[in-house]
């Protein structure tokens, strides 16, 4: 960004697997970034932290004044109850629209997920298809992203399939002709970065972004490749929706609100196409995955080694 004025950018979820690798790049190209954090961080160059959460009105004020864009990637993706995933989905979503609206920050780039294509299958799919809504109606110069899965280092979403792999097992939903896209997190926070300009050509869009393998992953295929990044010829086990049912109560009691499959996650787990719909696809001069995924889980093991994550 030489010879222009940085530009400033509010950003929600800067702490967590996205958010914080989204920061260190808009850093490293020139942004100025204002970022909203529940906790305590340590001070860094180009990086304004605000104290609050979407649903303080007073910290998002703070955090859209003076902003030339929004970059809105916060969100529930595991909640206990529908109040958890409407109040952080829904209403914080409302919430930054009006206060960048307030700011007078035009654009505003909102990041979804495939589970918004959906919204019948699960409470987390539908609340984030009533985000797409909220910003699309905001009047603001908006564009929408839906990731598919994302995966990388750092990443904890996907740390128990790779557990799994170790033991010589993947399991997986019961249909073994399901298919699903997938990304690796640096190639989605490059799309990202790519979007933030305002661009007449991106305004009022919805683009849908993955690893650039044609027609996505089969679950199988997918499972077999974790494997061959850790090393183990893995056998992969399809399981009937009733004991994934079973399963997510008993993860309920094992690990509570921090339960990984839930009963909200079996429907959407057992959905048999999770890729995206190639017509949303980027354009490929502005953007393009870089990122071959079997070298990407070779990376993501390697970090979980050295990290002690396995």
């Amino acid at each position: 960004m030489a010879g222009t004025a940085r530009k400033t950018v509010a950003i929600t979820g800067a702490t967590g697997f996205v958010g914080g690798r989204m920061l260190d790049l808009m850093v490293r190209e020139g942004y100025e970034a204002r970022a909203l954090t529940r906790r305590r961080q340590d001070d860094r160059p180009g990086v304004q932290w605000v104290p609050g959460a979407l649903d303080s009105k007073d910290s998002l004020t703070r955090l859209c004044a003076g902003a030339d864009m929004v970059l809105h990637i916060a969100g529930v993706v595991n909640a206990p109850d529908r109040a958890g995933f409407e109040s952080g989905n829904v209403s914080g979503t409302l919430a930054l629209v009006e206060a960048a609206k307030q700011a007078g920050t035009r654009r505003f780039l909102h990041v979804s997920s495939l589970a918004a294509t959906q919204p019948k299958l699960s409470i987390y799919g539908e609340t984030k298809a009533k985000a797409e809504k909220i910003v699309a109606t905001s009047g603001l110069d908006w564009t929408i992203v839906r990731p598919p899965a994302v995966y990388g280092p750092g990443d904890g979403e996907f740390l128990d399939l790779f557990k799994m792999a170790r033991l010589g097992f993947v399991t997986m939903p019961p249909d073994a002709d399901g298919r699903l896209s997938v990304i690796h997190v640096e190639d989605l926070c490059r799309a990202l970065l790519a979007l933030l300009p305002e661009d007449e050509d991106l305004t009022a869009q919805i683009f849908e972004v993955d690893d650039g393998e044609p027609g996505g992953w089969t679950q199988v295929g997918f499972a077999k490749a974790i494997g061959t990044a850790m090393g183990k010829r893995i056998s992969a086990v399809g399981i009937p929706k009733p004991l994934l049912r079973f399963g997510a109560l008993a993860d309920r009691m094992v690990r509570r609100d921090k339960a990984k499959l839930t009963q909200d996650r079996v429907n959407y787990f057992c959905h048999d196409d999770w890729t995206i719909d190639p017509q949303r696809r980027l354009p490929s001069q502005l953007w393009q995955p870089r990122i071959k995924t079997p070298d990407g889980l070779r990376d993501t093991v390697n970090w979980y080694r050295q990290n002690d994550w396995l």
